[in-house]
């Protein structure tokens, strides 16, 4: 903690005014992931604990230009097949009532198609058909099955078919403003229920979907995405980990975790920029060199540059060979010229 006596104060109130006044001053930095191939085989789970013992952690990707960083850094290895990139994706299955009793689990996946297969990492609605269940896409138009009763009571609930299309959103919100919510189906005398007032050759919206829930390995927020248009073979897994394909596509898909692959880690570098500030004094009294006030100066700019989100950057004076860092300008250094 600095400690300014009242005149340091009134120093730093004047110097400030000067620096603050000067308008659009700003530090702007990239920090771009620097990429790492590793060609050892491993699980997602172990080059996640290699890249977080020797870089920062698992690649993260964030735009257009780290994709093709990767793409780069992996190709001038001489690999062009798939490796573990940070990201993951949690799967879990949830009922639309929020049901989690006896037979919440239950699951009629048609796995002759191999579903849920999870194609172009997009489908997180459940439909049900006359032969099975598929995982689909929630924002195509099905009709609906809603139910009356509740599920998990001795009762078995009353499934009703609306014959009307709609997205699964709708559909939810359709079932509980007329009926109770969409279908809840816990055992198989309720699956053979629901498949009689499928139409035939049709499919319908049920009350099972799970939330997105793509994650990278660092906790960076998920916002980019290149997904490829292909089957992602979820079956029962509880997460599945994603792998840039750089063999065909070049875009990402998902495995099983437990497959071995070689991977791709990342580390952060440290950027060092130097910048001169110049300050015109109202006071000639005032000693820029004083501790003081030099540590008032660089508290202030580095609480502005936490204000605009810039919190990993760290400012430090750089002195000069006889240990200041501030020097007056002489008059032969002072340029007229315009620019």
């Amino acid at each position: 903690m600095c400690i300014f006596s009242p005149q340091s104060r009134i120093m730093m109130k004047r110097i400030l005014l000067v620096v603050f006044s000067l308008s659009g001053w700003s530090l702007s930095t990239c920090f771009l992931h620097q990429y790492y191939y590793v060609p050892d085989l491993k699980n997602w789970t172990e080059a996640q604990s290699y890249c977080r013992q020797r870089y920062t952690d698992l690649a993260t990707i964030e735009n257009t230009e780290e994709k093709n960083q990767v793409i780069n850094t992996v190709s001038s290895a001489g690999y062009n097949s798939s490796v573990w990139i940070g990201l993951y994706n949690q799967i879990n299955w949830t009922w639309s009532d929020g049901y989690t009793g006896s037979g919440a689990d239950f699951r009629n996946w048609l796995t002759s198609d191999n579903d849920p297969d999870f194609i172009s990492a997009d489908q997180f609605c459940v439909s049900a058909g006359n032969t099975g269940w598929w995982d689909y896409y929630c924002n195509n138009a099905l009709v609906v099955i809603c139910q009356k009763g509740t599920a998990g009571t001795q009762l078995d609930p009353d499934f009703v078919l609306v014959n009307a299309t709609m997205n699964w959103t709708s559909a939810q919100s359709y079932c509980r403003q007329n009926f109770t919510d969409l279908a809840t189906v816990t055992n198989n005398q309720q699956k053979l229920m629901i498949q009689n007032l499928v139409p035939s050759g049709e499919m319908a919206w049920i009350g099972l979907f799970r939330d997105p829930n793509f994650y990278w390995s660092d906790q960076s927020i998920f916002s980019f995405s290149d997904f490829d248009s292909v089957e992602n073979r979820i079956y029962s897994l509880n997460v599945v980990c994603g792998v840039a394909d750089l063999q065909g596509s070049r875009k990402w898909k998902f495995l099983s975790c437990d497959t071995r692959k070689p991977f791709v880690c990342y580390a952060r570098p440290i950027k060092r920029q130097v910048m001169k500030l110049k300050v015109k004094l109202e006071d000639s009294s005032v000693d820029l060199n004083d501790p003081a006030v030099k540590a008032g100066i660089l508290k202030k700019f580095q609480d502005r540059l936490k204000e605009n989100g810039l919190s990993a950057v760290t400012l430090k004076w750089r002195e000069q060979p006889d240990g200041k860092v501030f020097h007056k300008e002489k008059e032969a250094d002072v340029t007229h010229d315009k620019c």
